[in-house]
């Protein structure tokens, strides 16, 4: 999924602008109205385009709801690789990462309500969506293990067991809270579990 071509053909400047607007405006209506109940027109008028400009970049409502689920998952991983490039342990990485995912959703609670459609709307999205978060995530926890900065054990169920975390406590103290960054409190007792579960000690932040 890229902004700047369509079916292999290069897009204008003008061009990857009016694809951005038009998932961005996605992003909303399928939110806001649910994926059965938004339109191709509801669509288009949230972006400002007319219906034939949208055919011009997806063939339909499932392909631009495919393409939205992917956007946003090449965002929320893009925003917590860049928070926790400069980590020096990986415990600290971990923390960098999980305070930048909360910022992400609560800059875009779409997230939640669009990841969560997909699960009807299209299930191999969904698994794309969390195969695409597990890989490189598994992979950097299976480091830190060999190096000795965390327990050792099976990366991948600890990899899934804390994006279980992140994503739970996200939705009660962000989504359903309506704020902006999880309350200090709430954010100090993460800390303590993720170091717990990842067997580091010390202050990660």
């Amino acid at each position: 999924m890229t902004d700047t071509s369509v079916s292999g053909r290069p897009l204008s400047t003008r061009g990857a602008l009016t694809r951005r607007r038009l998932l961005e405006a996605a992003e909303s209506v399928f939110a806001e109205l649910g994926y059965h109940n938004a339109s191709i027109v509801k669509l288009t008028e949230a972006a400002g385009v007319g219906q034939g400009t949208f055919y011009l970049y997806f063939q339909g409502k499932r392909q631009i709801f495919d393409e939205l689920v992917l956007d946003l998952n090449h965002r929320v991983r893009r925003a917590m690789t860049e928070a926790s490039s400069g980590a020096e342990t990986r415990a600290e990485r971990e923390l960098l990462g999980f305070a930048a995912f909360f910022r992400f959703t609560a800059e875009h609670p779409a997230l939640y309500r669009i990841i969560r459609q997909a699960e009807f709307v299209s299930p191999e999205m969904l698994h794309r969506h969390y195969d695409k978060l597990t890989e490189g995530y598994v992979a950097g926890l299976g480091e830190a293990m060999e190096k000795g900065e965390i327990a050792e054990g099976d990366p991948e169920v600890l990899a899934w067991a804390l994006m279980g975390i992140g994503e739970l406590v996200g939705m009660r103290w962000i989504l359903w809270a309506g704020a902006d960054e999880l309350p200090p409190g709430v954010f100090d007792q993460l800390a303590t579990i993720i170091q717990r579960a990842i067997g580091a000690s010390g202050d990660g932040r």
